[in-house]
């Protein structure tokens, strides 16, 4: 590809660098000059003008751009026509987006001329947000950078969205006398908002006094009424063997993880009773801002493993905004 200015007699066929404004017409960044815009430049005495000029080996910005969406859309990921260089991926579903880092790093580091940008690995995204976008820099690339770039593409999987499974999810709330029955609501309500998002639904609740035997009873009656268990205590969980942790115990369940580098969610247990998943929710978890237990509910109902090692390696990225309104805020 040539670029740099040309006599405007000489400029059919080739790509404008540069708006131009003419009493009659505008002529866009990226246009391709016909015979008619190059006699409408010549009437307004414009000599020369900065253009691209593509070469049998050069394949035009957008033409690029399609190309290298077409390898990477999936079920879940639709791309949108290119344009100006650009195409868009947009999730078709709800779900949790994957990004393979080396991938993506493997295909910008073939040449500047051709960039994908994604989303962060492991985010929730709701059908139709936006995930990703690649962008050719100049007015065109050569067909051999740009079939590197697709055989890298098609090589792994660079970009995908687990999409969220439809949970029937039941709320355990515990009671203490300083816990208004209106915050349990609104608890409530912010669960459910949060599932809807997902395509899941709270088909259950119960609410019980705050100790093993009410607690591990509810559970066991509950294990056998949904695919997956919160626990709201009226009091967070501060050691292994406070009252959620044993009565998951009592109630013949385990306890895979208590605590997590997440800000706010420290306080977060995760855990499985006859194979269902359990978790005994943060404080924070009350607020609809995110924090941890956004990261782990979200992952479990799209199926994906939340185990030691993926809440171990949480901790880059895990200091969240601060939730004001919890009970106890990172700073006095």
């Amino acid at each position: 590809m040539k670029f740099g200015p040309v006599d405007v007699a000489a400029s059919e066929g080739a790509v404008l660098a540069h708006k131009i404004v003419l009493p009659e017409r505008v002529l866009q960044k990226g246009h391709v000059l016909t015979v008619d815009d190059v006699v409408a430049l010549k009437a307004e005495s414009v000599s020369e003008v900065v253009v691209a000029q593509l070469g049998a080996e050069d394949v035009s910005e957008d033409q690029a751009a399609k190309q290298i969406s077409d390898v990477l859309t999936t079920d879940e990921i639709a791309s949108k026509p290119a344009f100006t260089g650009r195409a868009n991926f947009y999730a078709t579903c709800a779900g949790v987006f994957q990004a393979n880092r080396q991938s993506v790093d493997d295909l910008n580091g073939i040449s500047p001329d051709m960039t994908l940008a994604t989303l962060d690995d492991g985010v929730f995204v709701e059908a139709g947000r936006m995930v990703g976008t690649v962008k050719i820099i100049p007015f065109a690339v050569p067909k051999t950078a740009l079939n590197q770039a697709i055989l890298q593409a098609r090589s792994n999987a660079v970009i995908s969205i687990q999409p969220s499974k439809p949970f029937n999810v039941g709320l355990i709330a515990t009671k203490l006398p300083s816990l208004k029955p209106s915050t349990m609501d609104k608890t409530t309500n912010t669960l459910q908002t949060r599932l809807k998002a997902a395509g899941s639904s709270l088909t259950d609740e119960m609410r019980v006094a705050h100790n093993v035997r009410e607690l591990s009873s509810a559970m066991r009656v509950m294990v056998n009424r949904t695919d997956l268990i919160v626990v709201f205590g009226a009091s967070a969980i501060t050691d292994k063997q406070d009252i959620i942790p044993a009565s998951l115990e009592a109630a013949g369940g385990k306890v895979i993880r208590l605590g997590m580098p997440v800000d706010p969610g420290n306080l977060l247990m995760i855990g499985e009773l006859d194979g269902k998943p359990v978790i005994g929710a943060p404080g924070c978890a009350r607020s609809p801002a995110e924090n941890g237990f956004d990261w782990v509910l979200q992952r479990l109902l799209a199926q994906l493993p939340v185990d030691d090692n993926y809440i171990s390696g949480l901790g880059v990225g895990g200091l969240l905004m601060e939730i004001t309104s919890r009970p106890q805020p990172r700073e006095g």
